[in-house]
């Protein structure tokens, strides 16, 4: 009598194992695609989730899911912010010569990298994905998608669409693979088995990733503080604040953490910012949204991302239906003062500044407390102010009168590259600021030839000046 064959399950390792294969051998058949094949497969990819009733029906699918933010911020993430992203890199080059510097005689070949594993955030599970896959496409690579665990059915459904775009387009589906049932442990595998992690999520995730052995592009932690002078459009600021805050619900890590004032327009701008929806809480209000937050000096999963009633009926206070977002007045930095950090709620701490220098001065100690390196942002109409801040804070981008959320990872409005992937600098313990595209996920060959005339050394004089008579 015939016994019945028992299969063990494949452990984490082999399981990825098996998943980094077939994308190896998917990637393999598009390393040599040409630019127009390339910048094909990425159309189809955004159009598979895009067009306006997929668009919807995923922005419905993730608040579902996930139960973080709002549809209408979902709906623009993966009807606007998509198609933007693709606008942003579908006339660049990314396959054969690239560059050509011809006063170095220098031409710089693009190839592809191989296997990119892709971290997901919760928070932005709709749009991530994509916006990763078309960028490691465009370097002719595979992705491996590896998703939070709240947003694993929204990342299959996502990549299951996309895969069956590049079937109908004629490419393999496996340049394009998901972990349908995510864990640490398989995504910790992914990331030592893979050949670049672009990682996007929580700190001890992206800590993971630097640790992995891998090469590793890992975002820092967000904490925006936008200063407002006295020069700015109150009325345009209020908006613009009110529209960051409030996108999405604040998912983003780039909504308006800290708003500082300084003392020519404090309490004008104030009575805008409550015009605009904004309740400023006193100080009951404030310890009991505190406790609601952070539960033993971690934010509170079970009210990221919610609207302000759901917040307000969960710490225990009542609030005015018109409320859109918190307004908690702050004077100290730093752990003992925790509305200073991140707070992934529709809260923003107020700070009152003296003038652009106090404010700069604030920026920083908010920053140093959590969220170096990210961003800051001002409304002013004051370039000396503007480029004073720029040059006094260590940011790696400053967003000038536009809402910071929509903004510091590129929109329509401004010249940053489209991305869902910071880099912070060595600030925020990253190896690069830049904001990550597909650039980031190639590897370069670069062909030197001979200078026509070569350089010659100029003299000790013309080279090191008067270091020499002041050093002997």
């Amino acid at each position: 009598m015939a016994t019945a064959v028992q299969h063990q399950p494949l452990s984490d390792a082999d399981e990825i194992a098996a998943l980094i294969a077939r994308s190896r051998a998917a990637q393999a058949k598009i390393a040599h695609y040409t630019q127009a094949q390339v910048d094909a497969l990425i159309r189809a990819m955004v159009w598979a989730v895009a067009k306006p009733d997929v668009a919807e029906m995923i922005a419905r699918h993730t608040v579902e899911e996930t139960q973080l933010g709002n549809y209408e911020g979902k709906y623009l993430k993966i009807f606007r912010k998509t198609r933007a992203t693709l606008m942003d890199i579908i006339d660049d080059k990314s396959v054969g010569v690239i560059e050509e510097d011809k006063a170095r005689n220098l031409i710089k070949i693009a190839k592809p990298v191989g296997v990119i594993g892709a971290l997901s955030p919760s928070t932005n599970p709709e749009a991530t994905p994509v916006i990763k896959a078309i960028s490691a496409i465009k370097g002719r690579n595979s992705i491996i998608v590896a998703p939070h665990p709240r947003a694993k059915l929204t990342n299959k459904l996502i990549c299951d669409l996309m895969r069956a775009a590049i079937v109908k387009m004629g490419a393999p589906a496996d340049i394009v693979l998901s972990i349908d049932t995510p864990t640490i442990e398989k995504t910790e595998e992914l990331m030592r088995q893979c050949d670049r992690i672009l990682a996007t999520g929580g700190a001890a995730m992206v800590t993971a990733a630097y640790s992995s052995g891998t090469p590793a592009l890992g975002v820092g932690a967000g904490n925006a503080v936008i200063t407002v002078d006295e020069t700015a459009d109150l009325d345009d600021a209020a908006e613009k604040i009110r529209l960051s805050k409030t996108l999405d619900l604040a998912a983003s890590c780039s909504a308006d953490n800290a708003v500082i004032l300084v003392d020519a327009i404090h309490d004008d701008m104030l009575a805008r910012l409550v015009a605009k929806g904004g309740l400023v809480l006193d100080d009951d209000q404030k310890a009991k949204l505190q406790q609601a937050i952070w539960v033993d000096g971690h934010i509170n999963a079970k009210i990221v991302a919610q609207s302000p009633k759901f917040i307000a009926d969960y710490a225990g206070f009542a609030i005015p239906d018109d409320t859109q977002f918190f307004i908690v007045p702050e004077t100290g930095t730093g752990p003992d003062h925790p509305f200073s950090g991140e707070k992934m709620t529709v809260t923003m701490a107020l700070y009152r500044a003296a003038d652009i220098d106090e404010a700069i001065v604030l920026t920083n100690r908010i920053q140093a407390y959590q969220g170096q390196g990210h961003s800051c942002g001002i409304y002013s109409r004051s370039d000396a102010n503007i480029m004073k801040l720029a040059e006094g804070t260590n940011t790696s981008r400053v967003m000038v009168n536009q809402p910071q959320s929509a903004s510091n990872s590129g929109n329509l409005w401004n010249g940053m590259r489209q991305t869902f992937s910071l880099g912070c600098g060595s600030w925020g313990g990253n190896g690069t600021n830049n904001n990550i595209t597909w650039r980031d996920l190639i590897n370069e060959t670069w062909v030197s030839r001979p200078l026509a005339t070569p350089k010659t050394l100029p003299s000790d004089e013309a080279l090191f000046g008067d270091v020499i008579e002041k050093l002997g």
